[in-house]
Parts: structure tokens; sequence; C-alpha cells
């Protein structure tokens, strides 16, 4: 009885076949990379016109805030230089003492008031000011969730 040895294959290294999964490879992390970059740089944009739309939002309010103040201050002079005028006129001390009560009284309902006017107008602009920013951050976040 003869033993016959076996002889084991191996499979022959296809360098094309090689370089080809390599390239296939390569291709692919390229075109995630360009996906990537485009997501990036829409994201960015976005970002940029909300922060524009911010500024823009921004410099409005201020400028209403503003005008209000000057309005408000000009009102407040008008008043007391319309006191002032009355108590000029006053023809006793005690219409002077009454003058002053209505005066007094009159400002402090004013004062509640425009303060409330101030307090609509800061929170309206806050709200105005933030907007852009939080729908871009809502959106950026259902993306995610979608993703």
């Amino acid at each position: 009885m003869t033993k016959t040895a076996k002889t084991t294959e191996f499979p022959t290294f296809d360098a094309e076949k090689a370089t080809d999964q390599i390239r296939a490879i390569a291709e692919k992390g390229v075109e995630q990379s360009k996906e990537a970059y485009d997501k990036l740089k829409t994201g960015a944009e976005t970002a940029q016109k909300a922060i524009e739309s911010t500024f823009e939002t921004a410099k409005s309010a201020g400028s209403e805030f503003s005008l209000k103040s000057i309005a408000t201050a000009r009102a407040n002079a008008e008043a007391g230089f319309a006191h002032l005028e009355a108590l000029v006129g006053a023809k006793s001390l005690s219409e002077v003492i009454e003058l002053q009560t209505a005066f007094v009284r009159q400002a402090f309902e004013t004062a509640v008031e425009q303060a409330k006017d101030f307090q609509a107008a800061s929170s309206k602009a806050a709200e105005e000011v933030s907007r852009p920013l939080k729908d871009v951050f809502e959106k950026s976040v259902k993306e995610l969730k979608v993703a």
C-alpha cells in the first residue's frame, strides 16, 4: 500500500480584484465625505441666516424700544410742564396741595401703565429675537430624530 500525499491548493491572489475592492471602498468614503460636507455646509448656511435674522430683529426691536422710551420721556416731560403751569396759576395753598396730589396720583398710574407697556414690548422683542434660532434648533432636532 502506498500512501499518496494530499496536496492543498491555496487560492491565488488576484491583485486586480483587490484593487477594485480598495477603489470601491475609497469611492464610498469620498461619497460619504461629500454628503457629510453638504450637510455641514447646509447647516452652517441655515445657522448664518438665522443669526443674521436675529441681528436684524434685535436691531429693529432696539429701535422700537428706543422710540417708545423717547415717547414716554416726552409724555412725562409734557405732563410735568403742564403741572408746573397749573401750580403757577394756583390761587391758594389748598389748590396747590390738591393739584400736587392729583399730579402724583396720575404720575403713579402713568408709571404703572408705562411699565406694563415696556414689559410687554420687552417680552415681544425677546420672543421675536429668539424665534429664528429657536426655529433652526427645532428643525435640527427633528432632523436628528428622523435620521
